[in-house]
């Protein structure tokens, strides 16, 4: 018989029960920690972390006045900095030495600016997103890519080490979302590279059965080249859980802050045109994989 996971000291909020969100959520609360919770549009999430002991709260602030440390699982900086730093948000009357762990894909810019309003206030904001798939997060083994001062990761590795099978420590403050960007730049640039060689083929006479044949089990060979297959070849939609407006949103973070840098962009500005055209031509909440149907509709080539 399963036993009840026992209670630990630290109250933690979570904002942000998305699809990895809420793996995440589920995680921490089953380790023992209360848990309270700002629910999103997705109220099957909410009702899952009411039955399993969590706590739904009515705005971020509340979650300020009684939680310990708040984790973020947003879609991206504008929703991060409404949370953290909005009139009712989690700084407004942060109580001193509240930890804010940001688990979205946030510009690194103002990862950094936060991490300042949030120090001025006697709070601490630290950036820890997160990669691999929504199936990882339910499982607790995602990674996890830490930016902050070595005393504080060390403070919240327990609290981290509920949801990740890996943590890596990418340096200060900023760094965590500036190595997740660089990740996703080549995850992503991996994606619209199987689109198009996808269609090349297809124009071509060469199949995507035989494409897949040739470069499954090779040296080309990754894990997210086989969930992008997993859709392209097997037809299974929820291969890959991300959407293809969350691509254009991570690439373009990335490609403003090469620009910030002055690096110049020929590659990741051509990756991030990829995932453009597709929110432009109203796919945005199709998933990366179905970048190959977009990419072979656009050049006149039917898929089976």
């Amino acid at each position: 018989m399963a036993t009840e996971p026992r209670e630990r000291d630290q109250t933690i909020g979570f904002i942000g029960l998305g699809y990895m969100g809420h793996g995440l959520a589920k995680n921490i609360r089953e380790a023992g920690y209360p848990l309270r919770f700002l629910a999103n549009r997705r109220r099957e999430a909410a009702e899952d972390m009411v039955r399993r002991g969590a706590v739904e709260v009515g705005s971020p602030l509340e979650l300020s006045e009684s939680c310990d440390v708040v984790c973020l699982c947003l879609p991206g900086s504008p929703q991060v900095e409404e949370v953290v730093a909005g009139e009712n948000g989690l700084l407004a009357h942060a109580r001193p030495g509240l930890v804010i762990l940001d688990s979205s894909t946030s510009q690194p810019v103002s990862t950094r600016r936060l991490a300042e309003l949030a120090k001025a206030r006697g709070a601490t904001f630290i950036d820890a997103p997160l990669s691999r798939t929504p199936k990882e997060a339910w499982a607790g083994t995602v990674d996890c890519m830490v930016g902050a001062e070595p005393a504080d990761l060390e403070t919240l590795r327990p609290l981290i080490e509920t949801f990740a099978g890996r943590i890596l420590h990418t340096g200060p403050t900023g760094s965590g979302h500036t190595m997740k960007l660089l990740n996703n730049f080549l995850s992503l640039g991996y994606g619209a590279l199987y689109a198009e060689a996808l269609a090349i083929g297809a124009k071509s006479g060469v199949s995507a059965e035989t494409f897949h044949e040739v470069i499954g089990g090779g040296r080309m060979d990754c894990p997210f080249y086989q969930t992008f297959m997993q859709y392209v070849v097997g037809g299974d939609a929820n291969a890959h859980l991300f959407t293809l407006r969350n691509a254009h949103k991570d690439t373009r973070y990335l490609v403003d802050l090469a620009n910030a840098y002055g690096i110049a962009t020929h590659v990741s500005s051509a990756v991030k045109n990829s995932y453009a055209l597709a929110e432009g031509l109203g796919r945005g909440d199709s998933f990366v994989p179905m970048l190959a149907d977009i990419v072979a509709e656009t050049n006149g080539v039917v898929r089976r």
